[in-house]
């Protein structure tokens, strides 16, 4: 694992560094926040996956966590979007290929060497994190915004024992019922929806998946949320499925950091009370 970089801040120290990849045959790069703490001691963690075009840079620069983070003693994790490389296939949009890898293990030609980022997230770069950092993997939280959210949201639907707590801003609900969803998912999985659903919060939740407790911050005024991030349609589902959920509508907010910024230390706070339970 190299330091790419490393910065004294809050009394801690933000770090962000690179390694080879098993899963995706690329180098991959990450950035960790490790708060001030006491020697040996394992500090709970807080996963972060970010949106679409997005690299650990713009939540790294722009989420304003730390502070949160190193008040409350939370390690804050966040990974890049999708394998990089001059060889590794991409898409002329913004939306699928480089930058846009969805959470998914790709099926189809070209993606299915590279783009596995439901493995990287799930497996490796856990294993490289509980080995690297001074965590505690038993108290484990998510979040993301837009398409992290929908990572943030499958990933904890499908990992209920990993997490004690999970969030998101303005996350992508179902990729099954959006533009976004059906060219990423149709891509790198192929035409039969069925291998979709396990991709997709609201289906997973339709299927049985549970989670202790979820909360969901929404701009009313982000421009993507009538079609593709379908907010009322997770609502609808949680109190169909009895799913205990917090998800608020946020008035004049839009799809930006400058939203991300403004509640992400009370998503910090509200994990923290759960991790630290």
């Amino acid at each position: 694992m190299e330091v790419v970089s490393l910065n004294r801040v809050y009394g801690g120290l933000q770090g962000v560094y690179r390694h080879p990849s098993a899963q995706t045959k690329t180098d991959m790069t990450f950035s960790v926040f490790v708060p001030p703490h006491a020697e040996g001691e394992r500090l709970p963690v807080l996963w972060y996956l970010s949106g679409l075009t997005c690299t650990h840079a713009n939540v790294t620069e722009k989420g304003e966590y730390r502070e949160a983070c190193a008040r409350l003693g939370i390690v804050f994790i966040a990974p890049d979007t999708s394998p990089r490389g001059d060889d590794v296939p991409d898409d002329e949009g913004y939306d699928f290929g480089k930058g846009a890898g969805f959470y998914v293990d790709a099926t189809q030609a070209p993606w299915e060497t590279n783009f596995r980022m439901r493995s990287y997230i799930e497996q490796e770069l856990p294993d490289l994190i509980a080995a690297q950092f001074p965590v505690d993997m038993a108290r484990q939280g998510i979040t993301g915004h837009s398409m992290g959210g929908h990572g943030a949201l499958t990933i904890a639907l499908r990992n209920p024992e990993r997490f004690r707590s999970v969030s998101a801003f303005a996350p992508i609900v179902s990729p099954l019922a959006c533009p976004w969803g059906e060219k990423a998912l149709g891509g790198y999985l192929g035409p039969n929806r069925d291998t979709w659903r396990e991709y997709d919060a609201c289906a997973l939740i339709e299927d049985g998946a549970r989670l202790p407790d979820l909360l969901v911050d929404q701009g009313d005024a982000d421009g993507f949320l009538a079609d593709q991030l379908k907010t009322p349609l997770l609502v609808g589902l949680c109190e169909k499925a009895g799913q205990r959920a917090t998800i608020r509508m946020q008035p004049g907010y839009d799809h930006s950091y400058y939203f991300i910024s403004t509640f992400m230390a009370e998503h910090v706070e509200w994990h923290a009370a759960r991790l630290k339970a």
